[in-house]
């Protein structure tokens, strides 16, 4: 029951990241009435991953569908890959798009510089992306487990066939016509 627990947690950990990111998200609504281009900037990147996620997260629900008994372990595999491709898109734009250092310093620059409401909000909108760190790396770590565990599993089912050949004999009584037809038999 390990393969069924393992992928279960990875479902769990896409919803935890799914739930970190609404907050950065409802964070992001009580921004100030004004417009900055670093606002609109993590509005856009942020609608992205959520998406990225959302499909992640059906992923997940597919391959613990593949666990569950009676196991389909391509099946599995198949919506692990999906899972961990967009779970790597997510990873990428995070890193880029939100977390970077260039994007909390201009967070961090606007919030200085237009005053108490805007820094109130750009160290709130700030912390709450920084908050999406430890649910990106248990997500991480949680599709680690997963491979882990399907390769475990589907090497223990590994059937391995050996062809030792198949020697047939030709009776003396029967005389081949040519040397040929004798090669041709293994």
């Amino acid at each position: 029951m390990a393969l069924e627990s393992t992928f279960r947690d990875l479902s769990a950990s896409v919803g935890n990241l799914i739930e970190a990111l609404e907050t950065v998200r409802v964070m992001h609504g009580d921004k100030p009435q004004s417009e900055a281009a670093i606002a609109d900037g993590i509005e856009n990147a942020l609608l992205s991953i959520l998406g990225l996620a959302h499909e992640a997260n059906d992923a997940a629900g597919q391959a613990v569908t593949g666990v569950e008994y009676p196991a389909d372990l391509d099946r599995a595999r198949r919506a692990l890959a999906m899972c961990q491709d967009r779970c790597h898109k997510i990873d990428q734009q995070f890193q880029m798009e939100l977390i970077s250092y260039d994007k909390l310093l201009e967070l961090a620059r606007v919030g200085s510089e237009r005053g108490r409401e805007w820094l109130t909000w750009s160290n709130e909108e700030r912390q709450a992306i920084e908050d999406c760190r430890a649910p990106l790396q248990s997500l991480s770590l949680a599709l680690s487990r997963c491979w882990q565990e399907l390769t475990e599993r589907l090497g223990m089912t590994n059937i391995s066939v050996s062809s030792i050949g198949q020697q047939i004999q030709v009776p003396s009584s029967v005389q081949p016509n040519t040397e040929a037809e004798i090669e041709g038999v293994t």
